[in-house]
Protein backbone atom coordinates (compact mmCIF):
# COMPACT_ATOMS: atom_id res chain seq x y z
CA UNK A 1 0.00 0.00 0.00
CA UNK A 2 1.05 3.50 -0.83
CA UNK A 3 1.19 6.36 2.16
CA UNK A 4 -1.38 7.35 3.88
CA UNK A 5 -3.16 10.48 2.40
CA UNK A 6 -2.42 12.61 5.33
CA UNK A 7 0.93 11.99 5.54
CA UNK A 8 2.04 13.02 1.80
CA UNK A 9 -0.54 15.82 2.11
CA UNK A 10 1.72 16.98 5.52
CA UNK A 11 4.95 16.64 3.33
CA UNK A 12 3.87 18.32 0.50
CA UNK A 13 2.96 21.09 2.42
CA UNK A 14 6.16 21.69 4.33
CA UNK A 15 7.98 21.29 1.41
CA UNK A 16 5.42 24.56 -0.11
CA UNK A 17 6.39 25.96 3.13
CA UNK A 18 10.16 25.73 2.57
CA UNK A 19 10.56 27.16 -0.75
CA UNK A 20 8.01 29.67 -0.18
CA UNK A 21 9.45 31.41 2.33
CA UNK A 22 13.25 32.19 0.68
CA UNK A 23 10.69 33.73 -1.84
CA UNK A 24 9.43 36.30 0.51
CA UNK A 25 12.52 37.56 2.12
CA UNK A 26 14.27 37.88 -1.69
CA UNK A 27 11.22 39.90 -2.59
CA UNK A 28 11.97 42.07 0.43
CA UNK A 29 15.07 42.34 0.44
CA UNK A 30 14.63 43.36 -3.05
CA UNK A 31 12.59 46.46 -1.96
CA UNK A 32 14.75 47.43 0.39
CA UNK A 33 18.12 47.39 -1.85
CA UNK A 34 15.96 49.92 -4.11
CA UNK A 35 15.63 52.18 -0.99
CA UNK A 36 11.68 52.47 -0.91
CA UNK A 37 11.45 52.31 2.58
CA UNK A 38 14.07 52.00 5.46
CA UNK A 39 12.99 51.12 9.02
CA UNK A 40 14.79 50.43 12.42
CA UNK A 41 14.11 46.88 12.51
CA UNK A 42 11.38 45.08 9.91
CA UNK A 43 9.38 46.05 6.85
CA UNK A 44 5.81 45.61 5.53
CA UNK A 45 6.01 43.47 2.33
CA UNK A 46 2.03 44.47 0.47
CA UNK A 47 0.48 41.44 -0.78
CA UNK A 48 -2.52 41.38 -3.04
CA UNK A 49 -5.83 40.01 -1.46
CA UNK A 50 -8.55 40.33 -4.25
CA UNK A 51 -10.70 42.57 -2.82
CA UNK A 52 -11.47 46.24 -2.30
CA UNK A 53 -13.15 45.85 1.05
CA UNK A 54 -12.06 46.85 4.47
CA UNK A 55 -10.72 44.73 6.27
CA UNK A 56 -10.69 44.56 9.78
CA UNK A 57 -10.68 40.91 10.52
CA UNK A 58 -6.86 38.92 10.44
CA UNK A 59 -6.42 36.22 12.27
CA UNK A 60 -3.00 33.99 11.42
CA UNK A 61 -3.10 29.96 12.45
CA UNK A 62 0.32 30.44 11.70
CA UNK A 63 3.09 31.49 9.68
CA UNK A 64 1.29 30.58 6.43
CA UNK A 65 -2.50 29.84 7.43
CA UNK A 66 -4.32 33.26 7.68
CA UNK A 67 -8.24 34.07 7.19
CA UNK A 68 -8.89 37.78 7.24
CA UNK A 69 -12.64 39.45 7.18
CA UNK A 70 -14.45 42.85 6.19
CA UNK A 71 -17.27 45.00 4.79
CA UNK A 72 -19.67 43.20 2.21
CA UNK A 73 -19.17 39.72 3.61
CA UNK A 74 -15.84 39.33 2.48
CA UNK A 75 -13.44 36.37 4.01
CA UNK A 76 -10.38 35.49 2.72
CA UNK A 77 -7.78 32.70 3.31
CA UNK A 78 -4.37 32.06 1.75
CA UNK A 79 -2.39 28.51 2.94
CA UNK A 80 0.66 29.46 1.41
CA UNK A 81 2.06 32.60 3.40
CA UNK A 82 0.06 35.33 0.97
CA UNK A 83 1.26 34.75 -2.06
CA UNK A 84 -2.08 33.65 -2.55
CA UNK A 85 -5.65 34.72 -1.00
CA UNK A 86 -8.51 32.87 -2.42
CA UNK A 87 -12.05 34.13 -1.87
CA UNK A 88 -14.83 32.68 0.40
CA UNK A 89 -18.18 32.31 -0.30
CA UNK A 90 -20.59 34.58 1.36
CA UNK A 91 -22.65 33.55 3.97
CA UNK A 92 -26.34 33.31 3.15
CA UNK A 93 -28.42 36.07 3.82
CA UNK A 94 -24.50 38.43 5.02
CA UNK A 95 -23.57 39.95 1.55
CA UNK A 96 -24.17 43.74 3.97
CA UNK A 97 -23.07 42.61 6.98
CA UNK A 98 -19.52 44.12 8.43
CA UNK A 99 -17.11 40.63 9.34
CA UNK A 100 -15.32 42.48 12.36
CA UNK A 101 -13.81 39.60 13.52
CA UNK A 102 -12.38 36.04 12.32
CA UNK A 103 -10.64 33.35 14.31
CA UNK A 104 -9.25 29.86 12.57
CA UNK A 105 -7.93 27.05 14.48
CA UNK A 106 -6.70 25.22 11.18
CA UNK A 107 -7.54 25.66 6.82
CA UNK A 108 -10.80 24.24 7.67
CA UNK A 109 -12.38 25.59 11.13
CA UNK A 110 -13.32 29.16 11.16
CA UNK A 111 -15.58 31.29 12.83
CA UNK A 112 -16.65 34.72 11.30
CA UNK A 113 -18.34 37.76 13.42
CA UNK A 114 -20.28 40.73 12.17
CA UNK A 115 -20.33 44.05 13.82
CA UNK A 116 -23.55 45.84 13.57
CA UNK A 117 -27.03 47.31 15.36
CA UNK A 118 -29.32 44.55 17.27
CA UNK A 119 -29.30 41.75 14.77
CA UNK A 120 -26.76 43.04 12.64
CA UNK A 121 -24.10 41.41 14.53
CA UNK A 122 -24.16 37.52 13.97
CA UNK A 123 -21.66 34.36 14.18
CA UNK A 124 -21.05 32.24 11.27
CA UNK A 125 -19.10 28.83 11.27
CA UNK A 126 -17.33 26.98 8.54
CA UNK A 127 -16.42 23.70 8.91
CA UNK A 128 -15.47 22.90 5.41
CA UNK A 129 -12.80 25.49 4.19
CA UNK A 130 -14.89 27.97 3.64
CA UNK A 131 -16.93 26.84 0.93
CA UNK A 132 -20.50 26.62 2.98
CA UNK A 133 -21.37 28.75 6.50
CA UNK A 134 -23.75 28.21 9.20
CA UNK A 135 -25.52 30.59 11.33
CA UNK A 136 -24.78 29.51 15.02
CA UNK A 137 -25.80 32.56 16.81
CA UNK A 138 -27.36 35.75 16.37
CA UNK A 139 -27.63 39.31 18.67
CA UNK A 140 -30.46 38.48 21.31
CA UNK A 141 -30.17 42.20 22.02
CA UNK A 142 -32.13 45.34 19.65
CA UNK A 143 -30.01 47.71 21.59
CA UNK A 144 -26.99 45.53 21.73
CA UNK A 145 -23.73 45.93 18.75
CA UNK A 146 -20.69 43.00 19.41
CA UNK A 147 -17.20 44.37 19.47
CA UNK A 148 -14.81 41.00 19.34
CA UNK A 149 -14.55 37.90 19.51
CA UNK A 150 -11.62 35.65 20.80
CA UNK A 151 -10.80 32.25 21.73
CA UNK A 152 -8.08 30.75 23.65
CA UNK A 153 -6.77 28.24 20.85
CA UNK A 154 -9.00 25.61 22.51
CA UNK A 155 -12.87 25.44 22.52
CA UNK A 156 -13.11 28.27 24.77
CA UNK A 157 -14.46 31.94 23.20
CA UNK A 158 -16.31 34.86 24.54
CA UNK A 159 -18.05 37.72 22.46
CA UNK A 160 -17.81 40.71 23.56
CA UNK A 161 -20.25 43.35 23.11
CA UNK A 162 -21.69 47.13 23.86
CA UNK A 163 -23.56 47.80 27.49
CA UNK A 164 -27.19 46.82 27.27
CA UNK A 165 -28.93 48.30 30.43
CA UNK A 166 -25.89 49.61 32.18
CA UNK A 167 -23.71 46.44 31.95
CA UNK A 168 -21.09 45.33 29.02
CA UNK A 169 -22.33 42.46 27.08
CA UNK A 170 -20.44 39.14 27.40
CA UNK A 171 -21.06 35.78 26.00
CA UNK A 172 -19.35 32.75 26.43
CA UNK A 173 -18.75 29.19 24.95
CA UNK A 174 -17.36 25.85 26.32
CA UNK A 175 -17.64 23.95 22.70
CA UNK A 176 -16.26 25.87 19.94
CA UNK A 177 -18.74 28.22 19.42
CA UNK A 178 -21.91 26.08 19.07
CA UNK A 179 -23.35 27.43 22.09
CA UNK A 180 -23.15 30.76 23.97
CA UNK A 181 -24.05 31.71 27.73
CA UNK A 182 -24.73 35.13 28.37
CA UNK A 183 -21.91 36.34 31.10
CA UNK A 184 -24.26 38.26 34.35
CA UNK A 185 -21.15 39.64 36.28
CA UNK A 186 -20.81 42.54 38.68
CA UNK A 187 -17.93 43.77 36.88
CA UNK A 188 -19.65 44.00 33.68
CA UNK A 189 -21.16 47.12 35.11
CA UNK A 190 -20.63 50.67 33.06
CA UNK A 191 -17.72 52.98 35.17
CA UNK A 192 -18.92 56.02 32.81
CA UNK A 193 -22.52 57.05 31.38
CA UNK A 194 -22.72 56.47 27.38
CA UNK A 195 -20.00 53.97 27.40
CA UNK A 196 -18.55 51.66 25.10
CA UNK A 197 -15.94 49.28 23.66
CA UNK A 198 -14.78 49.58 19.96
CA UNK A 199 -15.02 47.18 16.89
CA UNK A 200 -11.93 48.91 15.15
CA UNK A 201 -9.96 45.69 14.44
CA UNK A 202 -11.20 42.88 16.87
CA UNK A 203 -9.02 43.06 19.49
CA UNK A 204 -10.88 45.23 22.48
CA UNK A 205 -10.07 42.15 24.06
CA UNK A 206 -7.59 39.44 24.97
CA UNK A 207 -8.77 36.02 27.01
CA UNK A 208 -6.09 34.49 29.11
CA UNK A 209 -6.10 30.94 30.06
CA UNK A 210 -5.77 30.48 33.91
CA UNK A 211 -3.64 27.49 34.28
CA UNK A 212 -2.89 25.64 37.47
CA UNK A 213 0.35 23.95 38.24
CA UNK A 214 0.84 20.90 36.63
CA UNK A 215 -2.19 21.05 34.06
CA UNK A 216 -0.93 20.37 30.54
CA UNK A 217 -1.87 23.31 27.83
CA UNK A 218 -4.96 23.90 26.58
CA UNK A 219 -6.73 22.51 29.94
CA UNK A 220 -7.57 25.66 31.28
CA UNK A 221 -11.05 25.52 32.57
CA UNK A 222 -10.86 29.09 34.14
CA UNK A 223 -9.90 32.37 32.41
CA UNK A 224 -8.89 36.18 32.68
CA UNK A 225 -11.08 38.40 30.23
CA UNK A 226 -9.20 42.08 29.64
CA UNK A 227 -11.00 44.39 27.61
CA UNK A 228 -10.65 47.93 26.69
CA UNK A 229 -13.62 51.18 26.32
CA UNK A 230 -14.39 54.60 25.96
CA UNK A 231 -12.67 57.04 28.41
CA UNK A 232 -9.36 54.93 28.66
CA UNK A 233 -10.56 52.49 31.09
CA UNK A 234 -10.01 48.59 31.31
CA UNK A 235 -12.05 45.99 32.33
CA UNK A 236 -10.67 42.85 33.55
CA UNK A 237 -12.79 39.68 35.12
CA UNK A 238 -12.68 36.38 36.12
CA UNK A 239 -15.08 33.52 33.85
CA UNK A 240 -15.11 30.76 35.65
CA UNK A 241 -17.56 27.79 35.30
CA UNK A 242 -20.21 27.18 37.34
CA UNK A 243 -18.90 30.02 39.39
CA UNK A 244 -21.41 32.11 41.73
CA UNK A 245 -22.86 35.21 39.91
CA UNK A 246 -21.81 38.00 42.81
CA UNK A 247 -18.29 36.98 43.58
CA UNK A 248 -16.76 39.21 41.33
CA UNK A 249 -13.79 36.88 41.44
CA UNK A 250 -10.51 38.99 39.68
CA UNK A 251 -12.89 42.12 39.08
CA UNK A 252 -10.69 45.31 37.99
CA UNK A 253 -11.72 48.63 36.81
CA UNK A 254 -8.79 50.76 35.74
CA UNK A 255 -8.26 54.01 34.34
CA UNK A 256 -4.96 54.26 32.63
CA UNK A 257 -5.38 56.44 30.12
CA UNK A 258 -7.82 58.76 31.68
CA UNK A 259 -6.91 61.73 29.46
CA UNK A 260 -8.77 60.25 26.70
CA UNK A 261 -12.33 61.77 26.66
CA UNK A 262 -14.89 62.13 23.73
CA UNK A 263 -17.18 58.90 21.75
CA UNK A 264 -14.53 58.01 19.69
CA UNK A 265 -11.12 57.99 22.42
CA UNK A 266 -10.55 55.15 24.60
CA UNK A 267 -8.62 51.73 24.38
CA UNK A 268 -9.01 50.43 21.37
CA UNK A 269 -6.91 46.84 21.81
CA UNK A 270 -5.21 45.30 24.62
CA UNK A 271 -3.02 42.68 24.33
CA UNK A 272 -1.10 40.20 26.65
CA UNK A 273 2.04 37.83 25.13
CA UNK A 274 1.83 36.60 29.01
CA UNK A 275 0.41 36.18 32.11
CA UNK A 276 2.44 39.79 33.54
CA UNK A 277 2.86 41.50 30.51
CA UNK A 278 0.86 43.34 28.05
CA UNK A 279 0.00 46.80 26.04
CA UNK A 280 -3.33 48.75 25.78
CA UNK A 281 -3.25 51.12 23.12
CA UNK A 282 -5.76 53.68 21.34
CA UNK A 283 -6.58 57.47 21.48
CA UNK A 284 -8.96 59.25 19.89
CA UNK A 285 -9.70 58.67 16.48
CA UNK A 286 -11.60 61.81 15.16
CA UNK A 287 -8.00 62.79 15.64
CA UNK A 288 -5.70 59.90 14.09
CA UNK A 289 -2.45 61.83 14.59
CA UNK A 290 -2.52 62.53 17.75
CA UNK A 291 -0.20 59.99 19.95
CA UNK A 292 -1.03 62.13 23.36
CA UNK A 293 -2.12 59.18 25.66
CA UNK A 294 -2.34 56.42 22.82
CA UNK A 295 -0.61 53.86 25.08
CA UNK A 296 0.00 52.44 28.23
CA UNK A 297 1.50 49.15 29.74
CA UNK A 298 1.83 47.16 32.29
CA UNK A 299 4.60 44.30 33.74
CA UNK A 300 2.54 42.56 35.97
CA UNK A 301 -0.85 42.03 35.05
CA UNK A 302 -1.88 44.50 37.81
CA UNK A 303 0.10 48.04 37.76
CA UNK A 304 -0.61 50.14 34.46
CA UNK A 305 1.68 52.71 33.04
CA UNK A 306 1.35 55.28 30.47
CA UNK A 307 4.22 55.01 27.96
CA UNK A 308 6.58 57.82 28.20
CA UNK A 309 7.06 57.18 24.39
CA UNK A 310 3.69 56.88 23.06
CA UNK A 311 3.19 55.47 19.17
CA UNK A 312 2.76 58.58 16.38
CA UNK A 313 -0.75 58.67 16.44
CA UNK A 314 -3.52 57.14 17.42
CA UNK A 315 -3.39 52.90 17.33
CA UNK A 316 -6.29 50.60 16.72
CA UNK A 317 -4.66 47.16 17.14
CA UNK A 318 -1.62 46.23 19.14
CA UNK A 319 0.35 42.50 19.02
CA UNK A 320 3.34 40.92 19.98
CA UNK A 321 5.97 39.73 17.63
CA UNK A 322 8.41 36.99 18.90
CA UNK A 323 10.92 36.67 16.42
CA UNK A 324 11.57 40.70 17.13
CA UNK A 325 10.95 40.03 21.26
CA UNK A 326 8.57 43.33 20.40
CA UNK A 327 5.18 44.90 20.51
CA UNK A 328 4.18 46.18 17.25
CA UNK A 329 0.73 48.56 17.16
CA UNK A 330 -0.83 50.48 14.06
CA UNK A 331 -3.34 52.79 13.13
CA UNK A 332 -4.92 54.87 9.90
CA UNK A 333 -1.39 57.02 10.04
CA UNK A 334 1.14 53.69 10.74
CA UNK A 335 2.63 51.48 12.59
CA UNK A 336 5.36 51.65 15.97
CA UNK A 337 7.52 49.47 17.12
CA UNK A 338 8.50 48.75 20.81
CA UNK A 339 11.24 46.90 22.38
CA UNK A 340 11.16 47.76 25.96
CA UNK A 341 7.59 46.40 27.24
CA UNK A 342 5.34 49.28 25.53
CA UNK A 343 7.17 52.10 27.58
CA UNK A 344 8.64 53.59 24.72
CA UNK A 345 7.86 53.17 20.78
CA UNK A 346 9.28 54.10 17.23
CA UNK A 347 8.17 54.49 13.73
CA UNK A 348 7.73 51.74 11.41
CA UNK A 349 6.10 52.91 8.41
CA UNK A 350 3.08 55.25 7.40
CA UNK A 351 0.95 53.26 5.97
CA UNK A 352 -2.85 53.02 6.45
CA UNK A 353 -3.92 49.91 8.55
CA UNK A 354 -6.77 48.29 11.24
CA UNK A 355 -5.71 45.03 12.34
CA UNK A 356 -2.72 42.85 12.87
CA UNK A 357 -2.93 38.93 13.08
CA UNK A 358 0.97 38.78 12.63
CA UNK A 359 2.54 38.31 11.17
CA UNK A 360 -0.42 40.02 8.59
CA UNK A 361 -1.49 43.77 9.00
CA UNK A 362 -4.51 44.67 7.15
CA UNK A 363 -6.37 47.63 6.33
CA UNK A 364 -8.75 49.75 4.54
CA UNK A 365 -9.32 48.76 0.04
CA UNK A 366 -8.33 45.93 1.02
CA UNK A 367 -4.77 46.46 1.80
CA UNK A 368 -2.83 43.11 3.23
CA UNK A 369 1.00 42.76 4.08
CA UNK A 370 3.45 40.48 5.58
CA UNK A 371 6.18 41.34 8.32
CA UNK A 372 9.57 40.48 7.56
CA UNK A 373 12.13 41.00 10.02
CA UNK A 374 15.69 41.88 9.77
CA UNK A 375 16.41 38.92 11.36
CA UNK A 376 14.89 36.88 8.66
CA UNK A 377 16.59 38.73 5.69
CA UNK A 378 19.78 37.71 6.80
CA UNK A 379 18.99 34.29 7.04
CA UNK A 380 17.07 34.53 3.98
CA UNK A 381 19.46 36.13 1.56
CA UNK A 382 22.93 35.70 3.48
CA UNK A 383 23.52 39.01 4.02
CA UNK A 384 25.51 40.01 6.60
CA UNK A 385 24.59 42.02 9.56
CA UNK A 386 26.63 45.20 8.80
CA UNK A 387 25.30 45.44 5.91
CA UNK A 388 21.56 45.35 7.08
CA UNK A 389 22.46 48.40 9.12
CA UNK A 390 24.10 50.11 6.26
CA UNK A 391 20.95 49.29 4.79
CA UNK A 392 19.11 51.13 7.24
Amino acid sequence: MGQPAVIVYRRARHNMRQKLLPRIGCGVAFVLLLGTVTLAHAQWQMQTSGTSASLRGIHAVDAMDAWASGAGGTIVRTEDGGQHWQACSVPQGAERLDFRSIWAWDTQHAMAMSSGPGKQSRLYSTHDGCRTWRLVFTNPDADGFWDGLQFDGTRFGVVLGDPVHGSFTLFATYDGGNHWTRQLDPCLRTMEAQQGAFAASNQSMDVLPIRKVGDPAGSATDHQVWFGASGGWLYSLQLTPLRMIDAQSGCVHLQPLSALHGDGAGIFAVAFHDGDNGVAVGGDYTMPRSGDDSAAYTTDGKVWHVAQGPPAGYRSTVAWNEGEQAWIAAGPTGSDISHDGGKTWKPLDRGNWNALGLPFIVGPDGRIARLISWGQLRANNGIPGNKLRRLR
